[in-house]
């Protein structure tokens, strides 16, 4: 059953024996955890080795005497983290210096609210990034080995090599990406503060003025229906890449769900020049449909909440293929050579009062 095991407990053979139990408990019998360790298919215990836990453990009590915060918000950072509070009952000496590093910010000034969203956006990234890691590990390195024919104590060994020799890749690449876009985002900052403070607006605490798109791909589900999942995926693939590659400086795709595009930026003229912009460099099908409105937004945890971004996405779903609708506000601070027509003043699901929606074109457009 665990064919590391030669006699001596290695840190390789306990993960594969982990596995073993986890799959004993979800039912499977020993003969189905037998076959399945020969093909390769619970090649794990690597990970064992390439994760040691340390010996010495900690309660959350003498984590919060070491690092002076109070236990119960050492639970609620942990929990921001991702980890549970069964887990947490017992921290090694990464999680207590972590810990430390959060009480020094927390010295230096920054507010605990703001620090608890970091934590959370921070836990909810590196999760992303994790679970992409194994999953695209699992489907190009792990699922070949597999197929080749090779047993399963040589896919456990060459996953193990491989994995020590891209693991310690990863942290640096990460450290790079991050400087880069932190540099990006400053200067955006710098530049929104002044012209916040040119508008004269005074903004609620948490809240920022923002522009919002919302776009999607209009008869995605038909596409999907008709062509195959496997069409309609790189279909999306190709329209969020197109999007993110387009994009004004000021702005990014804050989410995807499924085949549309959260994008928020600060300029809404410049954002509704990209959407302008990017419709006429639409050619197949399905084509987008794109939504923009001007507002104010709830900001937590690295999304915008609120009415302001439930009117976008009310506005997108009104928009057809080809089409980008826009709302007043948007329209008072677009550029001269954009064209806009009123279309409808109507009741946007949701709202009682209703919402001029414009049509907006680049001027000489015919339609």
């Amino acid at each position: 059953m665990i064919p590391q095991y030669q006699g001596q407990w290695t840190s390789a053979a306990i993960g594969h024996a982990r596995i073993v139990h986890r799959m004993r408990e979800r039912g499977h019998s020993l003969t189905q955890i037998r076959q399945a360790t020969d093909q390769g298919r619970l090649a794990s215990g690597y990970i064992q080795e390439l994760f040691p836990s340390g010996d010495e453990l900690v309660t959350i009590e003498q984590a919060a005497r070491d690092t002076g915060l109070e236990q119960a918000l050492i639970e609620r950072i942990l929990t921001a983290l991702g980890a549970s509070i069964a887990q947490s009952d017992s921290l090694g000496e990464d999680d207590l210096q972590l810990l430390r590093y959060v009480a020094a910010v927390l010295d230096a000034g920054l507010p605990l609210v703001a620090m608890l969203q970091l934590v959370r956006v921070y836990g909810q990234a590196m999760a992303q990034v994790a679970d992409a890691e194994v999953r695209l590990f699992h489907l190009y390195v792990h699922e070949p080995l597999m197929r080749s024919g090779a047993t399963g104590l040589e896919v456990a060994e060459e996953m193990g090599d491989l994995a020590r020799e891209l693991l310690p890749l990863s942290s640096p690449v990460m450290d790079q990406v991050h400087q880069r876009y932190l540099q990006h985002f400053v200067e955006q900052d710098v530049v929104g503060h002044m012209e916040v403070d040119l508008d004269g607006a005074a903004v609620e605490l948490g809240r920022l003025r923002v522009a919002i798109a919302f776009a999607d791909l209009a008869g995605y589900t038909r596409l999907t229906e008709e062509e195959g999942e496997l069409h309609a995926v790189d279909a999306v693939e190709r329209f969020v890449e197109g999007v993110e590659v387009t994009l004004p400086d000021d702005a990014r795709v804050i989410k995807t769900i499924g085949d549309e595009v959260m994008v928020v930026g600060s300029d809404p003229a410049a954002l509704t020049d990209w959407a302008v912009g990017f419709q006429r460099l639409q050619a197949g099908r399905p084509l987008p449909r794109i939504g923009i409105h001007y507002g104010y937004a709830l900001y937590r945890d690295g999304d915008y909440y609120g009415r302001d971004v439930n009117i976008a996405s009310r506005v997108a779903a009104r928009s057809a293929g080809g089409e980008v609708l826009v709302t007043r506000p948007v329209v008072e601070h677009a550029g001269s050579h954009l064209e806009f027509e009123r279309i409808a003043e109507v009741k946007l699901k949701g709202f009682s009062h209703a919402t001029e929606i414009f049509i907006a074109r680049a001027g000489g457009d015919e339609e």
